[in-house]
């Protein structure tokens, strides 16, 4: 369906994310490229808006074949992460926010969707697929929007959870203000019981964490290796590096974290 388009010299502002796309806003819209896997996208944003959750509409394409999106106004929670959206208060709000996009999604699990990517094993719900501080927009210790779905698709909760974990505990060697690991543990446990898990459910997400950086790793230099720039970027800068010094802390650390 046709989007709205602005007839003379627009603005473009480009957003920074997390480096993959180009996207820009222009005024109250968001513009970024569609992809093969756009139809999925709006599918997916279209139950969880219809749901309540705080994520941007699609409104159509543009002449520029680019989708256009709702710009959500806040602040996104880029690295490191501002100090309202470190609160216990957002751990929580982050953390139910989370339950209910997952619960919202069940009915897309088993629709023939053009996903980016394949879906996972033992798929429950639709994941968000990259679901970290710099994909969340926040209005103090308020989440207030969810972007970048590019690799929703079908798969077990603790995938996203994991990330979650790995973002807000956060699971890292650097200490950046977070505190100690008994205190991270204690946020561990504050996002879980929020997200309704049982402690067999919190220690089953807690060792999701490894292999999904491990994931990513593998993935990032994969494209990098492909040719892609953006990731080729983020290995040159040291990114790869940083997750596989996060792996190792997290495995020496695991029993004491709650696992």
């Amino acid at each position: 369906m046709p989007g709205p388009d602005h007839h003379g010299p627009v603005e473009e502002i480009e957003l920074a994310g997390g480096g993959i796309n180009r996207v820009v806003r222009i005024g109250d819209e968001v513009r970024r490229p569609s992809a093969p896997w756009s139809p999925a996208m709006r599918e997916l944003l279209a139950v969880l808006h219809a749901a309540g959750l705080p994520v941007p509409r699609f409104l159509g394409v543009d002449d520029s074949g680019r989708d256009v999106l709702d710009y959500l106004p806040g602040e996104v929670a880029h690295y490191p992460v501002p100090s309202p959206a470190r609160t216990e208060e957002a751990l929580v709000d982050v953390a139910r926010t989370l339950r209910r996009f997952h619960d919202a999604s069940v009915p897309l699990v088993r629709r023939d969707l053009p996903w980016q990517l394949p879906p996972l094993p033992q798929a429950e719900v639709v994941v968000h697929g990259d679901f970290a501080p710099y994909n969340l927009v926040f209005s103090g210790a308020t989440l207030v929007g969810i972007i970048d779905v590019d690799y929703a698709r079908p798969g077990p909760r603790t995938y996203d959870i994991a990330s979650a974990l790995y973002g807000f505990a956060p699971l890292t060697v650097s200490e950046e203000g977070w505190g100690t690991i008994p205190e991270r543990a204690a946020r561990v446990r504050v996002f879980c019981e929020a997200y309704e898990l049982d402690a067999a459910g919190t220690v089953e997400a807690l060792h999701a964490v490894v292999p999904r950086l491990a994931w990513t790793v593998s993935h990032m230099r994969e494209a990098a290796a492909a040719g892609h720039e953006a990731f080729a970027r983020h290995v040159a800068e040291g990114h790869a590096e940083h997750y596989e010094a996060d792996i190792r802390w997290i495995t020496d650390h695991l029993a004491a974290l709650g696992g």
